[in-house]
């Protein structure tokens, strides 16, 4: 128990460690180091808002928010597992030398995309001021579907960082899989729309962004939960919840059965 409780801390060490260390590189020599953070999704929301809102004509209520409040959780997953895609390939040199905890590395690259979500999501409130969108009790509910994105997050990090070791060709292609998969999540659309083909209407309830996405504005922007008793159809309902609880509670079984099976020839091959 004592040996157990000790591996724990020095694995606890070990990822806060990693953690700084992404932190302390990503805005290293960077002029306005951490406020890119909060206006990177500031000046692609204003981009995307000038496309979509005026050129395409989108009717969406507070566009901006709505466009918004999808950015940052797709560009927290895309980035998260994109960074976990990397993560032993480029902890080789680390795990050649020396015993440790392989599982780490792509935990470790989600939760510093994880630290940079946080400050990103200060964008949002200043996009609710701007449309005088007065936030309910219910905004305590964002933990929950960050920790659902979290999960989720972590198990597909944990697929393609074991996959790359052995096919980097999943390294290119996975920059396709998320430009299609964000194209075919409602983050700058709304959903659903007339014109969508028979088959986005069928493969849409089984996008997990797309459940995670709409449970994120249905708590920030309509300020609905499965507590409010004044409608008898509320969003997110507990159904709702299962879903995305599901999503991410399957991604990551199967992130630690890849991972778990192939974790002793990674030195082999990286």
């Amino acid at each position: 128990m004592a040996a157990k409780t000790s591996d724990m801390r020095k694995n606890l060490f070990i990822l806060s460690s990693l953690v700084n260390r992404d932190f302390k590189l990503k805005y290293r020599r960077s002029f306005l180091g951490v406020l890119w953070s909060v206006l990177n999704p500031l000046l692609m929301m204003l981009v995307m808002t000038a496309v979509f809102a005026h050129i395409f004509k989108y009717d969406i209520p507070a566009f901006a928010l709505y466009l918004i409040l999808g950015q940052v959780l797709f560009n927290y997953m895309s980035a998260a597992s994109t960074n976990g895609l990397w993560s032993i390939i480029g902890s080789a040199a680390l795990i050649k030398k020396i015993r440790i905890e392989k599982l780490l590395f792509p935990v470790e690259k989600v939760i510093s995309e994880l630290v940079n979500l946080a400050l990103s999501l200060i964008a949002v409130p200043l996009v609710m001021v701007y449309y005088h969108v007065v936030p309910t009790w219910r905004i305590v509910m964002v933990p929950l579907v960050l920790i659902y994105v979290t999960i989720f997050a972590i198990g597909l990090a944990l697929v393609l960082g074991a996959l790359a070791v052995f096919f980097r060709d999943v390294a290119h292609l996975w920059g396709v899989v998320t430009l299609a998969w964000m194209y075919l999540t409602p983050i700058f659309y709304p959903y659903p729309m007339p014109t969508f083909p028979a088959i986005v209407k069928l493969v849409m309830p089984f996008n997990p962004m797309y459940h995670f996405i709409t449970y994120f504005r249905d708590i920030v922007m309509f300020g609905v939960t499965p507590f409010d008793g004044a409608a008898p159809y509320v969003t997110p309902t507990l159904r709702d919840n299962g879903i995305c609880l599901g999503a991410a509670l399957i991604m990551l079984a199967i992130g630690l059965l890849v991972f778990r099976r192939s974790e002793k020839r990674f030195i082999l091959y990286v």
